[in-house]
């Protein structure tokens, strides 16, 4: 008897499949979506990461992060052309291109799809992270542009929920873990690393970087949590840096 023939299995291959400019306008909004994820967003999360590093210091230098950061000249337009409408484009449209399926099975091995399936998850966490961040950081409660001296004590209290802390844990990472194969991704959607081995050697760069911010995002967290700095005031007068007067000849 005949048996039934089974069509093959198709290869799997390595790497990543390109942006293809055949695809259309959703090759213009994909390339869009994938540029805003390192510039500026990308870009402004080193910043976040390095100025929150500045708690460190304690309240005062905090505090002096923060002043400095909202009194940068057209600082509201800077914050809404280069970090709110990037973000929310970001976000959305990589929810909208997860929720169309746009599974990549055919592109990558194993792994690769285990990576796959990673990047939307810490994607989705990091939206709704962000999301809640920025509404309580930011437009809720005391306004720090104006009170930047309240923004250690804000911050900390906050942290203070044991539960608020696990989930900006559990955040820190995903954005971390994000960001980093978002950077790999990128290199290698725009041939930028092309090959197996530039982008397998580049995948360790992106690791080491990716660990190195995670580390800063959590030590910044433990100087709001950490006993040095208990019960900070709820508004202190940020430093400022201190000129020696010239001697007299």
């Amino acid at each position: 008897m005949a048996t039934a023939q089974h069509p093959a299995a198709p290869k799997l291959s390595a790497g990543v499949q390109p942006l293809r400019a055949g695809e259309g306008n959703s090759f213009l909004w994909r390339r869009l979506h994938s540029l805003l994820g390192i510039i500026p967003i990308g870009a402004f999360l080193v910043e976040h990461l390095l100025s929150n590093f500045e708690a460190l210091k304690g309240p005062a230098a905090y505090a002096a992060q923060v002043k400095f950061l909202n009194s940068l000249p057209l600082v509201r337009v800077l914050e809404w052309t280069f970090i709110f409408l990037p973000l929310a484009y970001h976000g959305l449209y990589g929810v909208y291109i997860w929720l169309r399926g746009k599974s990549n099975v055919v592109y990558y091995p194993w792994a690769g799809n285990w990576l796959y399936v990673a990047q939307r998850w810490t994607g989705l966490i990091s939206l709704l992270y962000i999301g809640q961040h920025v509404w309580r950081q930011r437009f809720s409660g005391v306004d720090l542009p104006e009170h930047p001296g309240a923004s250690f004590w804000k911050v900390q209290q906050e942290l203070s929920h044991p539960i608020m802390l696990a989930i900006y844990i559990i955040a820190m990472i995903a954005v971390c873990w994000h960001f980093a194969y978002g950077v790999w991704l990128f290199a290698a959607k725009w041939g930028i690393t092309p090959g197996e081995t530039a982008r397998r050697r580049f995948g360790w760069v992106c690791l080491a970087g990716g660990v190195l911010l995670c580390i800063m995002g959590l030590a910044s967290m433990w100087a709001f949590v950490s006993p040095r700095y208990a019960n900070a005031p709820q508004n202190v007068e940020p430093v400022t840096m201190l000129v020696a007067p010239a001697t007299q000849q």
